[in-house]
C-alpha cells in the first residue's frame, strides 16, 4: 500500500520508490535562434562527445551562441559549439573545443530533417543542450529565417505584453 511519501508500505517493511527526474537540466541556450528563426518543430539528439567534454558541460562550460546544424550524406553534424576544456583534462589529449560532433538520431528524423531542408528550404538550428538521464542530448529546430519586419513584429507583442502585465499588476 502506498502512503503519502510516495513509499511503498509491505507489513511493515518500507521500499522508497524512484523519483521520476523532473524537467532536463539545462546546460547551454541558443536564445538568439527564438529571435532570428521560426521554430516550427523541435527534435531532440544525443551527442557524439569525448570524455574530456562530458567533464565540461558538468562543469557548465558550453556556448550554443554560432553552432549550427548541417546534415550531410544521410548524417547530422554540430558545427560551431564551443566547449571549453578545463585545466585539469588529460595531458595526452588535444582537446578542440569548436570540433565538429557527430548528431545522433534514428535514421527516420535523418529523413525528415533531409527532406525539409532540401525539398521545403527549412534550417536546422540548436536550441539547447540538457541532460536527460545522465546523457546530453540537444534540442534541434526545424526553423524558417525570420524577415527584420517579423523580428520587430515580435518584439513589439512581447513589449505589450510587458507593459500589459504591468498594467494588470497596478490594478
Amino acid at each position: 500500500m502506498e502512503d503519502r511519501t510516495g513509499s511503498l508500505n509491505l507489513t511493515g517493511y518500507t521500499i522508497a520508490m524512484a523519483k521520476s527526474d523532473p524537467a532536463p537540466r539545462l546546460i547551454a541556450e541558443n536564445r538568439k535562434a527564438r529571435h532570428d528563426y521560426f521554430i516550427e518543430e523541435r527534435l531532440e539528439a544525443g551527442l557524439a562527445l569525448a570524455g574530456w567534454e562530458v567533464k565540461s558541460m558538468r562543469a557548465g562550460r558550453a556556448q550554443l551562441a554560432e553552432a549550427y546544424v548541417y546534415v550531410r550524406e544521410g548524417e547530422a553534424f554540430l558545427f560551431g559549439a564551443h566547449i571549453a576544456p578545463l585545466l585539469t583534462a588529460s595531458t595526452h589529449v588535444q582537446p578542440d573545443p569548436v570540433r565538429t560532433r557527430k548528431l545522433l538520431m534514428h535514421r527516420s528524423e535523418l529523413d525528415h530533417l533531409v527532406g525539409a531542408v532540401e525539398r521545403r528550404g527549412y534550417t536546422i538550428v540548436p536550441l539547447d543542450l540538457h541532460w536527460k538521464a545522465g546523457r546530453a542530448k540537444l534540442t534541434i529546430g526545424l526553423a524558417k529565417g525570420k524577415q527584420k519586419q517579423d523580428k520587430r513584429a515580435t518584439e513589439k507583442d512581447r513589449d505589450w505584453e510587458r507593459s500589459r502585465a504591468r498594467l494588470m499588476r497596478r490594478g
